[in-house]
């Protein structure tokens, strides 16, 4: 089944492996390393588990190469399923595979890479390209970064469906050290995607009426959503780091999002890292606020009321707030094996989501009339870095 599982990997993890793809100094490749990681996601009866390794590799002077192979294991119940299904739960696996290179000339670093994708209904492929520059002595730093995605959909409860996205990403950057101990960034980004863009299997709800002017809705009906065609997303992060006397660090970020759907949401997170010795501890708190998007609503008053209809409870209004902390231990400094050093790793995350206008209707009662859907959710990352 298409699940949101792209969604929830900011959140167990991938971000942090493909971060690690990502440039801080343009003017350093990234060290020869083995990244191999454990993550799992907990929350709505849905779980997400898997591994993930990532291997770089500097093949000259200037070129560095790497390759990340990365795995779901998702089993889900969610609220989406229960609504649909009754109890149902299905289990499938997702596989990605990222591999690229980045090129080093002067100041400026060159990286190019290709991400495929493959689960039982949902075939992806992306190309990217970044560019990052320093200057004003090294003070500044541009960055800037294109990718281009086909995505294949399929259902496996209709064969004879497909369906196709196209997918552009734009980014900009601008990151500026101001003093000794702070450091400024602005981040662009703007998506276009265009094609199926709603799931096969997911359905939204309208009113069945029953005849009683009391209770004029009786029972909710079920449709398959309709989306529109096309989307795109505009979203900006002013982010700061500033760095204390006693081998600390505080930092924040604030991004502000907006898309031709009607979806605005605000972000906004505070960390502190700390290093103690061979121990380096962050702690993070992070809140979330959405606006629906245009064609939402948890009850329709009728079947096709309107051209697009959704009940996806991700496109409705609804906020969230999480806390987390990071260990991390450093250890082999003078080398161990073939390996120059080390590092293990283990994150946690708790996250409270609230929605404001998506009900539990798989309780019953009037509809309309059920109680708002909330439900916490945790993450785990297990982690651990060789440089050699």
């Amino acid at each position: 089944m298409v699940t949101n599982v792209n969604s929830l990997r900011l959140g167990i993890g991938v971000s942090l492996l493909l971060g690690m793809l990502g440039h801080v100094l343009a003017t350093v490749l990234p060290e020869d390393r083995a990244d191999m990681m454990y993550h799992s996601y907990s929350g709505d009866k849905l779980t997400v588990t898997g591994p993930s390794l990532l291997v770089r590799k500097q093949s000259s002077t200037n070129t560095s190469v790497y390759y990340n192979h990365y795995v779901d294991h998702v089993s889900s119940a969610s609220i989406d399923v229960r609504y649909r299904l009754g109890a149902s739960r299905y289990v499938e696996q997702r596989t990605e595979q990222s591999y690229g290179v980045d090129y080093l000339h002067g100041k400026t670093l060159m990286g190019a890479g290709v991400t495929t994708s493959k689960e039982n209904d949902y075939k992806g492929k992306t190309y990217q390209f970044s560019l990052s520059q320093d200057f004003f002595g090294d003070l500044s730093n541009f960055s800037m970064g294109y990718s281009k995605g086909a995505d294949d959909v399929s259902s496996s409860e209709d064969k004879t469906y497909r369906g196709s996205i196209h997918r552009q990403n734009y980014r900009l950057g601008l990151s500026q050290i101001v003093s000794k101990r702070a450091t400024v960034g602005i981040n662009w980004e703007t998506i276009t995607d265009e094609g199926y863009l709603q799931s096969p299997y997911r359905v939204y709800s309208y009113c069945i009426p029953s005849g009683d002017l009391s209770n004029p809705c009786e029972t909710r009906g079920k449709a398959f959503e309709i989306f529109p065609s096309t989307r795109t997303s505009n979203a900006i992060a002013i982010s700061g780091n500033y760095y204390l006397l006693y081998r600390a660090a505080l930092h924040a970020n604030f991004k502000l999002f907006q898309d031709s759907w009607g979806v605005n949401a605000q972000t906004a997170e505070l960390g502190y890292t700390h290093t103690a010795k061979d121990f380096i501890i962050d702690v993070r708190y992070r809140m979330y606020h959405q606006t629906k998007a245009d064609f939402y609503s948890d009850l329709f008053q009728y079947q096709d009321q309107f051209n697009f209809m959704t009940r996806h409870k991700e496109l409705s209004s609804f906020s969230s707030n999480s806390g987390g902390i990071t260990l991390t231990y450093n250890f082999a400094k003078n080398g161990w094996w073939v390996f120059e050093k080390g590092s293990a790793n283990i994150s946690y995350d708790h996250t409270n989501f609230n929605y404001k206008d998506f009900r539990d209707a798989t309780v019953g009662g009037t509809p309309g009339s059920e109680p708002l859907f909330r439900f916490a959710a945790d993450v785990v990352q297990l982690y651990v870095s060789l440089w050699f």
